[in-house]
């Protein structure tokens, strides 16, 4: 992807789209308290929670709608010269309009990106992509790194959402190379305040598994993803990059730890599952979400260290630790107690 040369000038008048969301919010109360920058401000269409707002310094928050045109209008009158795109959604936690999402993530990239294109005080660019670009699938290598080919295995979803955003993202430094653009590919946040797919799926009790497959999952704990988003607003870093914490856990230990029971199932029997789930507004299973587990994947941080200078304070077992402690997890069954009756039970046969 086109980018410029590392040494543009620093943002004074900055715009964080997704300031609704945990992560897009995090960043707006953060940028909000930089005396360094003139003016931040956050659009959505619903407002950051109260205490978000609260501490958010000299932030403002815009209600606006990035499917809108006017958002073009917005970035030329507040002559914004460094725009934040945080609102992609890769896997929404719970039941949602398909369509909905679509229009955000790609109807609403596009807009957001021609009035980029159109505003010549525009600069910088930093996107929150993920790392559901790859795909996961039977023939996907170990390790992603950001020069692997993309592709998610199925053909529709949140996945292919983020692969024609990147599309976008990469039209647009061709035809204005003069913007610095930074993209981050988010492995799966978790954190205490992180409501994801991934979240609502470890804290069911019992935690549908694909027969016969044991992923290897990689995590990025939320303090670590406002950093790195920080860092790419704040520094010019021009490039891509993967973004996730160091080590993985199997789905297998991640279950384990969470204390919950796993029921393996044929993969042919998840789509069901995934139904039930979805009517009970529970967690909404898409085919990205399925493949993810069914073959797991894990990305390449070298860039993020090397090149871009940052290196996450959590490692994906702790990060999920940290999440299981924030959201009072607790185990399904005693283990101890289950040992103790398993004792008895084995002293008894024995008698």
């Amino acid at each position: 992807m086109p980018t410029t040369a590392p040494d543009a000038a620093a943002p004074d008048i900055v715009l964080v789209t997704g300031v609704a969301g945990e992560l897009g919010s995090r960043l707006l109360a953060r940028l909000g308290n930089n005396p360094d920058l003139e003016r931040v401000i956050g659009v959505d269409t619903a407002p950051p929670r109260p205490e978000i707002l609260r501490r958010a310094g000299h932030a403002e928050f815009v209600r606006a709608d990035i499917r809108n045109p006017l958002i073009a209008k917005i970035i030329s009158s507040a002559k914004v010269d460094t725009v934040v795109h945080a609102s992609t959604h890769a896997h929404p936690a719970g039941p949602s309009r398909r369509g909905a999402v679509k229009e955000v993530n790609v109807i609403g990239t596009m807009r957001l990106l021609a009035a980029c294109q159109k505003s010549p005080l525009v600069r910088k660019l930093v996107v929150k992509s993920s790392a559901a670009v790859y795909g996961a699938g039977a023939r996907s290598p170990a390790v992603f790194g950001e020069d692997s080919d993309l592709g998610p295995t199925s053909p529709s979803g949140y996945a292919k959402d983020a692969v024609e955003m990147e599309g976008y993202v990469r039209g647009l430094s061709r035809r204005r190379p003069d913007i610095t653009v930074t993209m981050g590919r988010f492995a799966n946040i978790v954190g205490p305040d992180v409501d994801t797919v991934l979240t609502r799926y470890f804290a069911l009790p019992v935690v549908p598994t694909v027969l016969g497959f044991d992923s290897r999952l990689q995590m990025l704990h939320s303090s670590d993803a406002l950093a790195a988003l920080e860092i790419a607003t704040l520094e010019n870093k021009p490039g891509v990059y993967n973004v996730a914490a160091d080590g993985v856990l199997t789905l297998s230990q991640a279950i384990r730890r969470a204390g919950r029971i796993e029921l393996p199932l044929p993969r042919s029997a998840l789509p069901s599952v995934g139904t039930v789930l979805r009517s009970a507004r529970i967690v909404d299973f898409s085919a990205d979400q399925v493949s993810l587990l069914n073959f797991g994947r894990v990305i390449d941080t070298a860039r993020l260290r090397n090149d871009f200078g940052y290196t996450p304070r959590w490692s994906t077992r702790d990060a999920f630790d940290d999440y299981l402690c924030g959201r009072g997890i607790r185990p399904v069954v005693d283990g101890e107690r289950l040992a103790d009756a398993l004792a008895v039970a084995g002293r008894r046969a024995r008698e």
